[in-house]
């Protein structure tokens, strides 16, 4: 204590502890990342104060632009796996590494961008190019809209993933079967016999002019 001279274990009885100055907290790699129109959301408040983000516009941004490399680590296997973000692979060397992001210090903004769960919602297209993954928007989007991610076609392929994802959402009903009207059965008028379709009772009537 440089009040009394002290070199004391633990705080001072007679002065009391110091004033503790915290360092200013560092945003981490992938915040730092993140383009002047893009703003990130906190989305869902989870277990252990694990926040769920969003990535949003904050300006109008034009169709067909590109966004990326996707930063990550190659890896023969996922650390991390979050079933609201895109599972990302990438062909290097001969050999298909997936694109891991087990912490924020290891990836670049574009794993916040969470997957669409329509074509209606969908606003960027992921695709691979050179052994790098890109997002192009598919579409003008307007501010304050997510920014939300699926698979182009060919990269579908090499995903082994459906080309479109449609997920069906909890609070919307399906809709109740339609049920078949009966179909009449067509009667022939000289015998009684019943056909399915007039094309057989036509068929069947054929006969009956021939034996006259």
């Amino acid at each position: 204590c440089e009040d009394c001279g002290k070199s004391l274990i633990g705080e001072c009885k007679l002065h009391g502890p110091l004033i503790r100055a915290k360092d200013r907290v560092i945003p981490s790699r992938a915040r730092l990342t993140l383009p002047h129109y893009l703003t990130l959301r906190v989305l869902e408040l989870r277990a252990g104060n694990q926040q769920i983000l969003g990535v949003f516009a904050k300006k109008v941004i034009q169709k067909r632009t590109q966004f990326g490399p996707y930063v990550g680590q190659l890896s023969t296997k996922l650390t991390c796996y979050d079933e609201s973000r895109l599972v990302l692979q990438v062909l290097k060397d001969g050999g298909k590494y997936f694109l891991d992001t087990p912490n924020e210090d290891c990836g670049n903004w574009m794993m916040f961008v969470r997957l669409a769960r329509n074509q209606e919602e969908q606003t960027l297209v992921a695709y691979q190019h050179c052994g790098e993954v890109y997002f192009t928007t598919v579409k003008p989007i307007e501010p304050h809209t997510e920014l939300k991610v699926w698979y182009a076609a060919d990269y579908a392929k090499f995903m082994e993933a459906s080309a479109v994802f449609i997920k069906e959402e909890s609070d919307v009903s399906p809709l109740p079967p339609v049920a078949k009207e009966p179909i009449d059965p067509w009667i022939c008028s000289s015998c009684g016999s019943t056909f399915a379709t007039f094309a057989l009772l036509e068929s069947h009537q054929c006969i009956h002019k021939d034996r006259v």
